[in-house]
């Protein structure tokens, strides 16, 4: 199950690099706009600067849970562990926080959402 944890929190962290990717690098891009909803040219620009902070966001989420799941497989449980909670965790309240804010999300929070969730409850029956 521990594996089935490690499996699950590296596709979510890989989820969030990519939502990095798009809010901090490609958000100027037809295609990374349509993927938001961001109808003009001038709307993008205008969000700009929040979509790169929120994509490193994304970043840091993803680079906690990696090495997490870095610690757990060179044997070092608990601080692993803890960082995979801490990583999924936010992960998964931000969906939760995402949805909230309206509930025309509910496709993208299930997107960023499930894989972390599964990789908690994954951890939490290997260490129980």
């Amino acid at each position: 199950m521990l594996v089935a944890a490690c499996v699950l929190a590296g596709l979510a962290a890989l989820v969030h690099v990519y939502i990095f990717w798009l809010e901090s690098v490609a958000w100027m891009r037809p295609a990374t706009r349509r993927v938001f909803g961001i109808e003009s040219e001038d709307d993008a620009r205008a969000t700009r600067a929040l979509a790169f902070n929120q994509g490193f966001y994304n970043l840091f989420l993803a680079l906690v849970t990696a090495v997490g799941i870095v610690l757990l497989l060179v044997d070092e449980g608990a601080p692993g562990a803890a960082l995979i909670y801490a990583g999924c965790g936010s992960m998964v309240l931000a969906a939760l926080v995402l949805v909230a804010g309206s509930r025309a999300y509910g496709s993208a929070a299930a997107k960023q959402g499930t894989l972390p969730l599964l990789a908690l409850v994954a951890l939490t029956a290997a260490l129980l």
